[in-house]
């Protein structure tokens, strides 16, 4: 026969189940938002590519990306990041958008913010760096974070490309507009007869697809992304809750996509809350190796 509890036991065992399932909750909002958030995962990678000039073998490129100053990214924890980033001595830094977070409690500060990031970002002591804009940035005014970071020292490229030379050897830096608030030129972004690897900055990962389509395409080497936070919260088995667009197909790490590359960093920051699970935040460091073939 089945057995039936008491009801005095049966709303004990009910207000226990509730009670424990809230502090569970609680437990895993106050890891998310206080302890994973702020867990720096540093991730190496070799990249191969094709007809790399010697003064380029050994190269290193760090990548930061979706910073999201000051919502929810604190300034000491950027600090960290930036001396992180020091530490590891690269010969070029490339942020790729989100300076600031266009959102409820940032709306009035984001013109300052973008004026603190661009200020903090001058301690990052490799010998280059450069920059592209997310949808962020341009959403709340991207001549704020434009100004902010060229008259800081970082310059920012928008549907350009520029050489980077050492010793007479030469590999092509390219940027972007926005792909999601503006629009992309890639006939303006990429060098018609380069000659050289190149290396292209894109907010958005899901972009990668029109690259590669694009007559230039096969030019392009590496692609670096970041837009996506790697999902922010990822759930065992479920995987990111929640990817934005343009960031939904190529959601973190990296990917090759016919001769070109793709690398997807998860950013620093996060948007709408400030909880990561199973996602750290990521400084890459790219080293640049000749193809092994």
């Amino acid at each position: 026969m089945p057995v039936t509890l008491p009801v005095q036991q049966q709303r004990l065992t009910r207000r226990h189940f509730l009670v424990g399932s809230g502090a569970v909750a609680a437990g895993l909002a106050i890891y998310s938002g206080e302890i994973a958030r702020h867990e720096i995962d540093i991730v190496r990678r070799t990249i191969y590519i094709d007809n790399l000039p010697t003064a380029f073998h050994g190269f290193t490129i760090a990548q930061l990306s979706d910073i999201h100053l000051v919502e929810y990214t604190e300034p000491i924890f950027l600090e960290r990041v930036i001396e992180h980033t020091n530490a590891l001595k690269p010969d070029l830094v490339l942020l790729t958008g989100d300076f600031v977070t266009h959102g409820a409690f940032s709306f009035f500060d984001s013109p300052s913010s973008a004026h603190r990031c661009a200020e903090m970002l001058t301690a990052l002591t490799a010998p280059l760096r450069y920059s592209i804009l997310g949808n962020h940035d341009n959403m709340f005014g991207a001549q704020y974070v434009i100004e902010a970071l060229t008259t800081h020292d970082t310059p920012v490229l928008i549907n350009q490309n520029l050489p980077i030379d050492i010793k007479g050897d030469r590999i092509w830096l390219a940027g972007t507009a926005d792909a999601t608030t503006s629009t992309p030129n890639l006939d303006l972004t990429l060098p018609t007869d380069p000659k050289a690897p190149v290396i292209l900055m894109v907010h958005e990962p899901d972009y990668a697809d029109t690259v590669i389509q694009h007559p230039r395409g096969p030019l392009v080497d590496l692609m670096l992304s970041g837009h996506s936070h790697g999902g922010q919260v990822r759930l065992p088995l479920l995987g990111a809750l929640v990817t934005p667009p343009m960031g939904e197909k190529y959601i973190e790490g990296h990917f090759r996509l016919k001769r070109m590359q793709l690398y997807v960093n998860r950013g620093i920051g996060t948007v709408g809350v400030p909880f990561r699970l199973n996602c750290p935040p990521e400084i890459t460091l790219f080293t640049l190796q000749p193809s092994r073939t």
